[in-house]
């Protein structure tokens, strides 16, 4: 008799106990943990913004004691080595032997679309970081939502600056040889004629280049600028030669060209550079504040912060957000890249983030100018364009029509 009146009473307060959660998330201790597999870049050209990908997450996740809506998270970082071919190999091996339950990356374009209809067929939600613009166009797909900018959203603010704001309207192009160049220039070149501008040389290099001198050489005497859509160390030794080699005019680039891991590397021939990026070092927010305490602690007083960290600091706040919204659930693939479409978040360190119908980010962009303070080459934001579509200012059904960004498209005019 004694044995089941404590029953009863341990059953009656554990009732009144779980009545006063309003929104019950299950016990740590008992919780299985959420498995984030990071796809990213350790070495090659593009090994450093590779490298801040993974202090971003591990910021966040320091911030959080290694949980998200009461489960504890592993994290599982992969090297692809910056080609397709790893891409794929890590990729297979994140979902089919560590059981992830979500990919963040990977890094490049080019892995990216040697990736995308894999993690569709194995319904793995996949936050992306690459640029190649057709997966969240006319490829959308259920189970992909990008978490940073397409390769050309950075760079519609940036043709439109250039033309309305520093009255500039005959530009040379450099970018590198492969799809994330070609979106680039594809979208500068866009807006720039729309804006009554037009580009008058186009260059594409490999991106393993060692000497930028023979593109230099090919850069047009009567371009007022030069739109520069490289990525990793590329721009430092391109525009490093340029100034060298005597060249005058003004250059101009999105989130690769001037980030804020790289501006102090530049000589002073870089001073007046403008650059678009998703995010800028020098924003006044409380929560940008954070993030950079968070930077400090988790990987010491002197890493390099850029968007590269942030965008994944912030993908990490989204996935918070989006187990929250589904009670810790994230079991199921399909609702799951629901909840993430669903996550509007107004204090970021990069500004507002919500996402369209086509599981991109729609997000602020910082228009900024390198100057020199104390000795030191970084950027000042200038201008700041609100809440920039994938789609710039376009009907979104008019610019599918339209074929995808390419190394000829949109052709050049005569």
């Amino acid at each position: 008799m004694a044995s089941r009146m404590n029953r009863r009473k341990f059953l009656a307060a554990t009732s009144a106990l779980a009545g006063t959660a309003a929104f019950p998330l299950p016990s740590i201790a008992q919780a299985k943990p959420v498995k984030i597999g990071l796809m990213t870049v350790k070495t090659g050209p593009l090994a450093a913004g590779g490298q801040h990908m993974v202090a971003g997450i591990n910021a966040y996740l320091k911030e959080t004691k290694s949980t998200m809506a009461g489960r504890p998270v592993e994290l599982l970082v992969a090297d692809t080595g910056g080609n397709p071919a790893g891409a794929k190999t890590k990729a297979q091996e994140l979902v089919e032997r560590d059981k992830v339950d979500l990919i963040i990356g990977p890094f490049a374009a080019f892995e990216l679309l040697a990736t995308v209809d894999y993690f569709v067929q194995s319904r793995m939600p996949t936050l992306a970081f690459a640029g190649a613009e057709d997966v969240t166009q006319r490829h959308a797909n259920p189970f992909l939502t990008r978490i940073s900018y397409t390769s050309a959203q950075s760079m519609y603010p940036m043709a439109d600056y250039a033309a309305k704001e520093l009255k500039l309207k005959r530009a040379a192009t450099i970018a590198d040889d492969f799809a994330f160049g070609y979106e680039q220039v594809g979208g500068f070149q866009r807006v720039l004629e729309n804006d009554g501008g037009r580009v008058e040389k186009k260059l594409w290099s490999p991106l393993n280049t060692p000497d930028y001198a023979p593109y230099v050489a090919q850069v047009p005497a009567d371009c007022d600028m030069i739109c520069v859509g490289l990525a990793g160390s590329n721009p430092l030794k391109f525009v490093n030669a340029a100034r060298g080699l005597g060249l005058k005019q003004q250059f101009v680039g999105g989130s690769t060209t001037a980030d804020d891991t790289i501006v102090s590397q530049f000589n002073d021939g870089a001073i007046g550079l403008v650059n678009v990026n998703p995010y800028s070092l020098d924003t006044n927010t409380p929560a940008n504040h954070r993030f950079i305490d968070s930077m400090h602690a988790t990987a010491g007083a002197n890493v390099s912060i850029g968007h590269y960290a942030c965008c994944i600091y912030v993908a990490g706040m989204i996935v918070d957000a989006a187990l929250r919204k589904s009670n810790g659930k994230i079991e199921n693939p399909e609702a799951f890249v629901k909840a993430i479409r669903a996550v509007s978040l107004a204090d970021t360190p990069r500004g507002a983030v919500s996402f369209d119908d086509h599981g991109n980010i729609i997000c602020d962009m910082f228009v900024r100018r390198v100057e020199k303070q104390n000795g030191k080459l970084m950027n000042r934001t200038v201008k700041v364009y609100p809440k920039v579509s994938q789609f710039w200012t376009y009907d979104p059904a008019w610019f599918l029509a339209q074929p995808v960004y390419s190394r000829d498209y949109p052709p050049m005019k005569s």
